[in-house]
């Protein structure tokens, strides 16, 4: 698990083309979600739909009511519309974070687009966020005909190795990836450890 994650890190770094195996970010090799994920992940995907109504309730009372409308089908909880999994490739990814978790940090915030990188893994998916200060690496797995699921871990700052998933349950991160149109996706994180009540990432194909 700590190689795949270190090698998904570095790509991310780096940009280099490598993404080492999926099989081995978890102790016993599977493709099934929910033996790989930790308690606290299943409960979080459990009740990801909550998640995602308080971030946005959250986000409206703080007066961004026009913004969220704005991003259309991106920041509605119903608007998976399933029928095909994400294709591999390079992909342009905008994070949005809705809900402060504490006072003094901002309700709704929507950073520019970075590179991200989906490449195949055997039967699973590998996924990394290439640049920023927050950059998700991990695991994309077979979920149902609406969704996929993400497992994977943070890389902060200049870090040039993530940790092992499962071993810092601030780090550990869990969602769902989703088609939301023709070639959209979007990848949502329901109560991360840091800043949001809920992240959202919308995934558009660079190619």
């Amino acid at each position: 698990m700590t190689r795949f994650l270190a090698a998904a890190a570095l790509l991310a770094l780096t940009g280099c083309n490598l993404l080492t195996g999926p099989r081995e970010i978890i102790d016993s090799p599977t493709n099934e979600w929910r033996i790989a994920a930790t308690g606290a992940d299943r409960q979080r995907l459990r009740d990801w739909r909550s998640a995602f109504v308080e971030a946005l309730a959250k986000a409206r009372a703080a007066g961004h009511g026009a913004a969220i409308a704005a991003e259309g089908d991106l920041l509605d909880p119903d608007a998976a519309i399933g029928g095909v999994r994400i294709p591999n490739g390079d992909y342009r990814c905008r994070v949005i974070k809705l809900g402060a978790k504490q006072r003094g940090l901002l309700d709704y915030v929507s950073y520019p687009a970075f590179n991200c990188r989906i490449r195949q893994e055997r039967q699973l998916q590998g996924f990394a966020k290439m640049s920023g200060s927050q950059r998700p690496v991990g695991v994309i797995f077979p979920g149902d005909p609406m969704r996929q699921i993400f497992l994977g871990t943070l890389v902060l700052g200049d870090e040039t190795r993530a940790m092992q998933y499962g071993r810092d349950p601030d780090r550990d991160i869990a969602g769902f990836v989703e088609r939301i149109g023709a070639a959209r996706w979007r990848m949502v994180l329901p109560r991360p450890a840091f800043e949001s009540t809920l992240d959202v990432i919308e995934l558009i194909p660079t190619n």
